[in-house]
């Protein structure tokens, strides 16, 4: 089969690889229609973590059983799935508390391989979300927002309930990728009154207000701090999603939330120490971590893309085959589109 490798840093390519099988009870072979470029993603694209040469790439798919190991019964070939990248068990303590993207059950290496034309998928009784019916059911747009549900609208709704956002908060969202805009599809849907998008491009800026945002603030650093708190009359937001994770974005996040309020912090960590005293002299929290992406989709998400109340899907605004792959990277990597779609199949 074809799928997406890792060459070497700004370098990727599509091979021809073994199709996986199945190998353990808990397994399910996916045939994978559709995957997509993650922010993430672009940490080894960039050379900034490592990854080994010649590596499966990709964590996030929707696609068709094409067969399931005899412990899997919730799932069967030919249904329609959203594969998430968490891969959580259902049953340890973290997925029974709702954090299966900390599943102690998780193996190694299973969120590889989705950008390709088959994957292996491991805890797939309870990880796998169902879709009703099947791909032709929906439109295009349908079916990219359905995508979103294996990672990026997940992660920005985590932002967003790791906050504790409610009806009638100010919201403050750091990052205007596609989890930032994902996060302010959140914060709209948990019921925040008014959503400030930090956002300093002008498409990225035109799709946070399309997804809610009520205010935008293009400074950074201390200018950010003192536009938020001008926009909040000093007082500051009652909830932050910092959807970067970068050591300036965390930093700035702290400091226009209110006292008492919670950050909730999904972008990646890119610094190995923070300082913390910040949090403490204002009794601001800091909660989040990796998204719990199949108990959010089952029990939120799933049914507020299939009922048109959220359309995540406008974050991918370039598309390409899995032959352009490399391309889908660079669009990615210079900013010149949100978040790349990769088509592997149509039907």
């Amino acid at each position: 089969m074809k799928a997406g490798i890792f060459v070497k840093p700004g370098q990727v390519a599509v091979a021809e690889v073994a199709k996986p099988e199945l190998e353990k009870p808990t397994d399910a072979i996916i045939r994978v229609l559709r995957a997509c470029v993650c922010g993430s993603d672009l940490w080894w694209y960039r050379g900034i973590s490592q990854r080994a040469a010649n590596s499966l790439i990709g964590h996030e798919a929707i696609g068709i059983v094409e067969s399931v190991g005899s412990a899997v019964k919730d799932v069967q070939p030919g249904d329609f799935v959203i594969a998430p990248f968490t891969h959580g068990c259902g049953h340890c303590a973290a997925c029974l508390a709702g954090f299966d993207g900390d599943c102690l059950n998780r193996e190694a290496g299973g969120n590889g391989g989705y950008q390709g034309e088959y994957l292996r998928f491991t805890n797939a009784n309870w990880a796998l979300v169902k879709v009703p019916g099947q791909p032709a059911d929906y439109t295009d747009a349908q079916l990219n927002s359905l995508l979103t549900l294996a990672d990026v609208m997940a992660t920005g709704y985590h932002a967003a309930t790791s906050a504790e956002v409610k009806a009638g908060d100010t919201v403050v969202v750091m990052g205007d990728g596609a989890v930032g805009l994902s996060g302010v599809i959140a914060a709209k849907l948990l019921g925040a009154k008014r959503i400030i998008a930090m956002s300093r491009h002008e498409d990225r800026q035109k799709l946070a207000r399309e997804f809610g945002a009520t205010d935008i603030v293009p400074e950074r650093g201390d200018a950010a701090v003192a536009k938020v708190l001008a926009l909040t009359a000093n007082a500051g937001a009652d909830a932050v999603l910092e959807c970067v994770g970068t050591e300036q974005s965390v930093a700035t996040a702290v400091k226009v939330a209110r006292p008492g309020a919670v950050v909730g912090r999904v972008g990646v960590p890119q610094q190995a120490e923070m300082n913390t005293n910040d949090l403490f002299w204002r009794n601001v929290g800091l909660r989040g971590g990796i998204a719990s992406v199949t108990s959010d989709d089952k029990a939120v998400l799933l049914e507020a893309v299939l009922t048109g109340k959220i359309g995540p899907g406008k974050v991918f605004t370039q598309r390409f085959d899995l032959d352009q792959i490399q391309a889908a990277y660079q669009a990615m990597d210079q900013r010149q589109a949100i978040k790349s779609l990769l088509v592997i199949s149509e039907a």
